[in-house]
């Protein structure tokens, strides 16, 4: 996950979710950082960025959407943003595995820098990390929130299967 002491943002605000609270952090009109932590951000610098996607999350969580797509502005070297890119591109309730990544990128043998790369998306949930899988839907690891019980409710949520 990003240094955020290294962020830089001009509004931010929380919501409580399932799995604890979920902060955003804006930059203008893009989300630059979501984050599942037990501290939630501050909702004394709100922006229409940062409460169009609260709302969104908010959605997701309680099952009135499937769709997170407010605007994000995700930074990162070019391998990462390729890596998102792949990620950002599975839907709702669908996987996808380190290799299959690997191999779309046109890099079949960087399942591990793949994986480092899914740990460091700064914007979970929109670009959905959760949705990447070990070798037969395996559970191998997640930074978000409490880690792997906090990826298995949000698999649970999108009704996808997952084996530990």
């Amino acid at each position: 996950m990003m240094n955020k002491a290294k962020l830089n943002f001009d509004s931010c605000g929380s919501i409580s979710s399932p799995v604890g609270p979920v902060s955003v952090y804006a930059q203008g009109d893009s989300i630059v950082y979501l984050e599942m932590v037990h501290d939630a951000a501050p909702n004394d610098k709100r922006s229409p960025a940062v409460d169009y996607a609260l709302q969104q999350l908010d959605d997701y969580f309680t099952g009135r959407s499937t769709v997170l797509d407010f605007k994000v502005r995700a930074e990162g070297t070019e391998f990462q943003k390729k890596v998102w890119a792949e990620i950002a591109k599975v839907p709702f309730g669908e996987t996808i595995s380190y290799a299959q990544i690997a191999e779309r990128i046109g890099n079949p043998k960087a399942s591990r820098a793949v994986g480092g790369a899914v740990g460091s998306n700064p914007v979970a949930l929109v670009i959905g990390c959760h949705r990447v899988m070990g070798a037969s839907g395996r559970i191998t690891g997640y930074s978000g929130g409490d880690g792997i019980p906090t990826k298995r409710w949000l698999l649970a949520h999108e009704a996808i299967a997952s084996v530990d």
